[in-house]
């Protein structure tokens, strides 16, 4: 997710609610990459967090299904980034 992506999806909250935008950024997009065949950049499954799979996972601070500004300012509410298996950012504290 670059800087600016949660805020544009925030902004879809006019037409859409928040956990259909959220579906709609990660399986919903995960399954039209696998519909891609070849040009697929993922050789496994995606969409899914298990064994095997490419996952990217973010851990937000706070709700955003009830508030989905929360994922529009990723350097204060995102704790965790993880893209193939890979941390990128995590601010949480052991």
């Amino acid at each position: 997710m670059n800087k600016h992506q949660g805020a544009i999806l925030a902004t879809m909250s006019r037409w859409y609610s928040n956990d259909e935008i959220l579906t709609m950024a990660t399986s919903s997009n995960a399954a039209l990459l696998a519909m891609s065949c070849p040009r697929n950049p993922y050789p496994g499954r995606i969409g899914v967090i298990e064994a095997d799979a490419y996952a990217d996972i973010l851990l937000v601070d706070g709700d955003p299904i009830a508030d989905i500004k929360l994922i529009a300012d990723p350097d204060a509410n995102l704790k965790i980034i993880m893209k193939d298996g890979r941390i990128y950012k995590n601010t949480l504290t052991a």
